[in-house]
């Protein structure tokens, strides 16, 4: 049976609109996000912002951070830091799994 976009935590499937009644934020917020390049959903053939489950994970991220008054400038160096922590991770883990191999 082939995967449903369901499936795949990156599918764009959610509106706007279904993504601020979810998290329970204002539209013009998650249009922010887009406008200062916190969050890039993607768009729909008609150009409508569509999230993806991953994207929806990032804005409540974002959201709660808002919340404790960071600025957008901000959150987007705090999201781009945790991005190179998350591969610099990885990176240490395959250096650990190479050296392993070879123990």
């Amino acid at each position: 049976m082939p995967d449903l976009p369901i499936d795949n935590e990156h599918a764009p499937l959610y509106s706007l609109g279904q993504v601020a009644e979810m998290l329970q934020v204002q539209h013009a917020f998650l249009r922010r996000l887009d406008q200062h390049d916190v969050i890039r959903p993607s768009r729909s053939n008609g150009g409508q912002r569509r999230y993806s489950r991953h994207d929806i994970v990032i804005v409540r991220h974002v959201s709660r951070m808002a919340e404790e008054g960071m600025t957008l400038i901000a959150i987007r160096r705090i999201l781009e830091l945790e991005q190179e922590v998350a591969a610099l991770r990885r990176q240490l883990d395959e250096a650990r799994a190479r050296l392993g191999e070879q123990g």
